[in-house]
C-alpha cells in the first residue's frame, strides 16, 4: 500500500512547483518586455524627441549631432554633449555655424 506524502513533502513539491511556474512567467514577461522593447525603438529610432520627424545626422569632428528636418531642434547622444564641450572656442563657433540659416 503507497504512503501518503506528508505535509513537509507535499509543501516541498508545491514550493518547487510554483518556483517553476514563476520561472516560467518572469522568463515571458523579460521576453514581452524585450519585444516591447524592440518595437518602441523601431517607431522612435533617429526621430525627433519635441514633434516626431527624421532626424538628419551630422558628424562634426568625430561628434554625431542630429538635426530635425522638421523643426530644426538640435539633438545630442549620450558623451556627445561632453565631447562638444572639450572643443575650444573656435571648434563651437564652427558647429554652430552648421545649423545657422
Amino acid at each position: 500500500m503507497p504512503e501518503k506524502p506528508s505535509e513537509k513533502e507535499d509543501e516541498y513539491f508545491l514550493r518547487m512547483e510554483f518556483e517553476r511556474l514563476k520561472k516560467i512567467e518572469q522568463e515571458k514577461q523579460a521576453k514581452l518586455a524585450k519585444e516591447e522593447k524592440e518595437k518602441r525603438k523601431s517607431l522612435h529610432f533617429m526621430k525627433c524627441p519635441k514633434c516626431g520627424m527624421e532626424l538628419i545626422e551630422i558628424d562634426f569632428k568625430g561628434i554625431k549631432v542630429d538635426k530635425c528636418s522638421e523643426c530644426e531642434g538640435i539633438w545630442l547622444d549620450a558623451g556627445e554633449f561632453e565631447a562638444a564641450s572639450k572643443l575650444d572656442k573656435g571648434g563651437i563657433d564652427k558647429l554652430f555655424s552648421v545649423f545657422k540659416k
